[in-house]
């Protein structure tokens, strides 16, 4: 048997679990410094899964070729056999959004739309420009006032983060992975790590730590430097609901996420710490992002609190996110961590990545 551990739980590592579970002869074990999860529920869960709001953007992206693109789009393919696969293995429902991505435009130059919607439909995916007579009818409670035009991606998704993320851990506990919450990797090489409740023999290491991964890879003299970029959003409930069959809608930045019924999710700030200064909720950052929010649906105005939370994202220092490749001097490292925003799409291209390179040694 080949021996993997897996340390850090958040969407990308509970997706590298589920994924090598597959494989026949691995005993796969994951640490994560967090307490066990009791329920679906963003507040239990204070990491950057727990502050993503699951948008999943790939076929809107504005990337016309290259990895990253790539990872988007084999990601969201990924997700339409995950979901179903993972509901009939559990017997549950994980809420995922199939009404695409909306996004309101507020220039008259969409030439570089027009170019994308050839690119995609070349690459075999969708993409639409709505005119003002579209949006006025198929969404009557937008406010339009500065809108020009908006992109629709019927491709595109959105996925409630940590419900999908329990039901991983509980479809790859299923399949004989071993999870070891509140457990703290504090060293290690090539064959054992060393973790606050012993010592492990291995065969792969996987740090998918997200922002811990800085403090794992000192412990092992090769520092990646990841930081945190700190997001707020609000889960908010309205007495009825803005319509049927809604997609994400997104203008500047800002998300209105439809949760079914009447609740929405609104989000995220994007905050970056000061140099020497603790990263915490800045009030007029998450205000800005409601005026938006409201401006571009007005209904959101009188809407109920329900809850609101933060979380912070790791983003790696002087170099592009994700970082996926071995650890510098360890033949038998893998990092797959410092997925900034995009953890929750990114995640099933990373596992299989990662499985890759176990298959193949």
């Amino acid at each position: 048997m080949t021996n993997v551990v897996v340390v850090g739980c958040g969407i990308v590592g509970a997706t590298i679990a589920y994924e090598l579970s597959k494989i026949p002869d691995l005993t796969v074990t994951v640490f994560d410094q967090q307490p066990t999860p009791v329920e679906p529920d963003l507040s239990l869960c204070p990491t950057s899964t727990g502050a993503a709001l699951g948008v999943l953007m790939g076929v809107i992206s504005k990337k016309e070729k290259g990895n990253n693109l790539r990872m988007r789009l084999e990601s969201l393919q990924y997700y339409e056999r995950l979901i179903p696969e993972l509901e009939t293995l559990m017997g549950l429902d994980i809420p995922f959004n199939r009404s695409g991505i909306l996004m309101l435009q507020f220039e008259e130059d969409l030439s570089v739309w027009e170019k994308l919607i050839e690119i995609r439909r070349s690459q075999g995916w969708t993409l639409e420009i709505l005119g003002l007579d579209r949006l006025n009818s198929d969404y009557p409670y937008l406010n339009l006032d500065l809108v020009t035009a908006a992109i629709y991606s019927p491709d595109d998704r959105q996925v409630n983060p940590v419900a999908l993320t329990q039901a991983l851990i509980a479809g790859a506990k299923q399949r004989g992975v071993t999870f070891q919450f509140g457990t703290t990797m504090t060293g290690g090489n090539d064959r054992e790590v060393h973790t606050t409740k012993g010592n492990f023999a291995i065969d792969w290491l996987i740090i998918s730590a997200g922002l811990g991964s800085t403090a794992i890879t000192q412990s092992l003299a090769q520092p990646i430097d990841i930081r945190p970029v700190l997001g707020q959003a609000i889960h908010l409930r309205l007495n009825h609901p803005l319509g049927l069959n809604q997609p994400v809608i997104t203008g500047n930045d800002v998300h209105l996420v439809p949760l079914g019924n009447c609740d929405y999710w609104v989000g995220a700030t994007v905050e970056f710490p000061s140099d020497g200064e603790e990263l915490a909720p800045d009030a007029a950052s998450f205000k800005a992002v409601m005026q938006q929010a409201i401006a571009f649906c007005p209904d959101l105005a009188n809407a109920e609190t329900i809850r609101t939370w933060h979380g912070s994202r790791p983003r790696p220092q002087g170099r592009p996110a994700p970082i996926i490749e071995r650890l510098s001097g360890y033949q038998h490292i893998l990092l797959a961590t410092g997925h900034y925003r995009n953890g929750v799409l990114l995640a099933p291209a990373t596992a299989e990545k990662v499985r890759m390179a176990i298959e193949g040694m």
